[in-house]
C-alpha cells in the first residue's frame, strides 16, 4: 500500500490519484484531488472523505473552501493544513440543524487543524439574507429560527479527538455532543487548543457525554441567544450522561452569559451520577457573570461538581452562582477558587454581589446546600456583600472558608441568617 502524501503529488485535480484512493492503494488522501471549486467545495470534501481513505488533507488553496453540510467519516484523520478556512455556503443551511460538520454514531475520528477555521454566517440566520446580484438586491427570504446550526456536531460517537481549530460564527454551538441513535452518550471525546468565537448560543454544548477532555483551549464572544455560554453543560432527559468531564487551562472571555453554566434541572435521582472537574480556569466577561450552576433539586442526580484554582474576575455580573441546589443532590466544591473586580453591574437584579447562593423553588428545594468552598478568595471593593444568600431560610452542609478582602459587609442574607450555616466568611476591611 503506498503512503504517498498529498504534497507528492499536488494540490490539483487528480483522477488516477483518486482512483488509487478509492482501490486501497492510498492511505492519504488530498480533498483537491477530486476538484477545487471556489464557490462550492463540498462535493470535494465530501468525497475524499467518503473514499475510505485513513487520513484526509485539506490544503491550503489560497481561497476558502465554501461548503454545504458535510459528513464525517469514522476511522479516519482529517487534517486542515495552516490557514484553511471552511465556509458555509450563504444561501444555504436553510435546514434548522443544518451544521458545517456532523459526526453522527461513528468511532475513531481525529480532525487536527492547527491555525485552520471554520466558519458559519452568523448574522445571515438572525436577520434573513440579502445578496447583492448586478447592482440589484436580490432576496432569499428569511431563515426560520433556530438555535442548532453547529459548527460541529458530535452526536453518538467514541473516541474524537478534535485539536487546533477554530470554530465561530455559527448558528448555534461552536461545538456540540450528545448521544445517538443507539447510544445514550458520546463517549472518550478530547478537545485540544480549540477556539470557539462569536457563537449563537454556545462556544460548546455539551448534552450527553461519558468521558470528555478539554484543554487549552478559549471560548469567547458568545452571543445571539440564551444561554450565550462559554460552555453549557446541560442534559436534555434523564437518560442522558455527564460522567468524567475535565475542563482544564481554558479561558473564558466576553461571553454575554456565563463562562461556565451547568444546568441540571432535566436529571433526576435515578440518572447516572454526575462527576465535572474544572481547573485552572480563567472566566472574564466585560458582559455577562462567571459560574452558575443550578436546578439541582431534591430529586436530582448525585455526584461531585468541582472547580479548583480557577480566577474569574472584571465581570458584569456575579463570579459564582448557585440556585437551586439541594443538599441531597451532587455535592459542589470550590477549592482554591479566587474572584476579583467581579459583579460590576448594579442592573443584573440578583447578581449584584460576588458569590451569590439562591434558593427560589422550595417546593423542589426543601434543604438547601451540600456545598463547600475550600481556601476561596474574594476581593470585593464595592458596599456590598461579599457572599449573598436572598431567600435561603435555611442551609445543610454549606461549609469551608472564604477570605474576603476590602469588605463592608463579609456575608448577606436579606433577612433572617439562615439556620445550619456553617460557612466562615473571613473579612479584612480596609
Amino acid at each position: 500500500t503506498q503512503l504517498l502524501g498529498a504534497d507528492e503529488i499536488g494540490n490539483s485535480k487528480n483522477p488516477q490519484a483518486v482512483e488509487e484512493v478509492k482501490a486501497g492503494r492510498r492511505m492519504i488522501a488530498n480533498a483537491a484531488w477530486w476538484g477545487f471549486d471556489e464557490e462550492d467545495a463540498t462535493e470535494a470534501i465530501q468525497s475524499a472523505i467518503n473514499s475510505g481513505a485513513k487520513t484526509v488533507i485539506l490544503p491550503n488553496l489560497g481561497k476558502d473552501w465554501i461548503v454545504r453540510p458535510l459528513r464525517l467519516a469514522g476511522h479516519q484523520e482529517l487534517i486542515l493544513e495552516k490557514g484553511v478556512v471552511i465556509t458555509a455556503k450563504r444561501g444555504e443551511y436553510r435546514g434548522k440543524s443544518d451544521s458545517v460538520f456532523v459526526a453522527q454514531d461513528i468511532d475513531n475520528l481525529t480532525i487536527r487543524g492547527e491555525g485552520a477555521t471554520v466558519r458559519m454566517q452568523k448574522e445571515d440566520y438572525i436577520v434573513g439574507l440579502v445578496f447583492k446580484d448586478l447592482g440589484w438586491n436580490r432576496a432569499f427570504g428569511q431563515y426560520e429560527k433556530s438555535e442548532w446550526r453547529m459548527c460541529l456536531a458530535i452526536r453518538g460517537c467514541n473516541n474524537v479527538r478534535i485539536e487546533g481549530l477554530t470554530l465561530r460564527d455559527s448558528g448555534g454551538d461552536g461545538i456540540y455532543i450528545d448521544g445517538g441513535r443507539h447510544a445514550p452518550a458520546s463517549t472518550d471525546i478530547h478537545l485540544k487548543s480549540v477556539n470557539c468565537d462569536n457563537n449563537y448560543r454556545q462556544g460548546l454544548s455539551v448534552i450527553s457525554v461519558d468521558g470528555l477532555l478539554v484543554e487549552d483551549s478559549k471560548f469567547c464572544n458568545t452571543w445571539g441567544t440564551p444561554p450565550s455560554a462559554g460552555i453549557d453543560i446541560e442534559p436534555d432527559a434523564p437518560t442522558q450522561h455527564l460522567t468524567d468531564i475535565v475542563i482544564r487551562n481554558c479561558a473564558f472571555e466576553d461571553n454575554y452569559g456565563d463562562g461556565i453554566e451547568v444546568h441540571a434541572g432535566r436529571l433526576t435521582r435515578e440518572s447516572k451520577p454526575i462527576s465535572i472537574v474544572v481547573e485552572n480556569c480563567r472566566i472574564t466577561s466585560r458582559r455577562g457573570a462567571g459560574i452558575r450552576i443550578l436546578k439541582l433539586t431534591d430529586d436530582g442526580p448525585k455526584g461531585t461538581i468541582t472547580f479548583s484554582n480557577c480566577t474569574i474576575e472584571n465581570t458584569e455580573a456575579y463570579g459564582i452562582k448557585v440556585q437551586d441546589k439541594s443538599a441531597d443532590a451532587a455535592r459542589i466544591s470550590f477549592v482554591n477558587c479566587r474572584l476579583r473586580n467581579t459583579a460590576n453591574n448594579r442592573n443584573y437584579a440578583d447578581a449584584w454581589f460576588p458569590i451569590v447562593l439562591l434558593g427560589r423553588e422550595r417546593g423542589k428545594v426543601k434543604r438547601f446546600g451540600g456545598i463547600e468552598f475550600t481556601k476561596c478568595f474574594v476581593e470585593n471593593i464595592r458596599d456590598r456583600a461579599a457572599v449573598a444568600l436572598p431567600e435561603v431560610p435555611e442551609v445543610f452542609d454549606l461549609t469551608g472558608q472564604i477570605e474576603v478582602k476590602n469588605a463592608r459587609s463579609a456575608l448577606g442574607t436579606f433577612g433572617e441568617k439562615p439556620r445550619g450555616l456553617a460557612l466562615t466568611v473571613k473579612a479584612e476591611i480596609q
